[in-house]
């Protein structure tokens, strides 16, 4: 569904992401991690839009993104949830999620758009907005402004409108980050439900081992830049490139146990 090809990108003389080649398939949640500085982070920037590549392609079902920007990209189906949360902070929980669903059902018929046809089917928009937020559990929260829910509740709203906006691809960078202990079991489960839908592809960059253990089918690791182990979690994690890159453990000597 997803691939990138060559993807590079060069800040000056530095070379953040160095030619990655990668495939995503539906029903897979790839895990990306890496140590700090990695490029986890740029190469989601890249296959998202905000950030252009210096070369290299991204394709979603055979369609080259390459040249399109962020919304064009969120049109063809890349969900990105951010670190740091991109909401209407003035407007309610449910005013959100419809603005989402009637971005995804005009935006495909926008130029025969008009005043009658966006009240008609309002009714439609709205139901459609609650049955999200109770899949994820925030109907109760339908009528609250934005700007008063805590951090763990606007993540779970992140989540909401990548639902609505029917992305065929999930992006998540660290979306426990910032939250308390309490907060984050809702967002992971809220990931394993839309592990269950096998049309979907999720791609996951996160710190922490424990949940990249439980969440991932398959792990890539990128190391200054440039993939270096691709593969089931165990296998990966047991390498030692990773666990000198990702985990600073040095290999263990030939005849010695790691």
């Amino acid at each position: 569904m997803l691939a990138t090809h060559e993807l590079t990108i060069r800040f000056g003389g530095h070379v953040a992401v160095n030619a990655v080649t990668c495939s995503f398939e539906p029903g897979t949640l790839t895990a990306i991690v890496g140590p700090n500085g990695a490029g986890k982070t740029t190469y989601f920037n890249l296959i998202s839009g905000q950030l252009k590549a210096s070369s290299g392609t991204v394709t979603l079902n055979g369609q080259e993104l390459s040249g399109m920007g962020v919304s064009a990209r969120t049109h063809a189906g890349l969900g990105r949830a951010f670190q740091l949360t991109n909401l209407f902070p003035n407007l309610t929980v449910l005013e959100n999620v419809r603005l989402a669903v009637q971005a995804t059902r005009h935006g495909a018929h926008r130029h025969g758009l008009n005043l009658w046809s966006i009240w008609s089917d309002h009714k439609a928009l709205l139901n459609r907005a609650e049955e999200i937020l109770e899949a994820v559990a925030m109907q109760a929260k339908a009528q609250m402004p934005v700007a008063s829910l805590p951090h763990g509740d606007q993540r779970k709203l992140e989540v909401a409108l990548l639902m609505a906006l029917e992305s065929q691809v999930f992006m998540f960078d660290e979306p426990t980050a910032g939250m308390s202990t309490e907060e984050a079991p809702v967002i992971l489960n809220l990931i394993r439900q839309l592990k269950q839908d096998k049309t979907k592809t999720i791609l996951l960059v996160e710190h922490k081992m424990d949940v990249v253990r439980e969440l991932a089918d398959r792990i890539i690791v990128l190391h200054n830049g440039s993939l270096v182990a691709d593969g089931e979690p165990a296998e990966v994690i047991a390498s030692p490139v990773v666990q000198e890159a990702y985990l600073g453990v040095a290999p263990a000597p030939a005849g010695e146990a790691a």
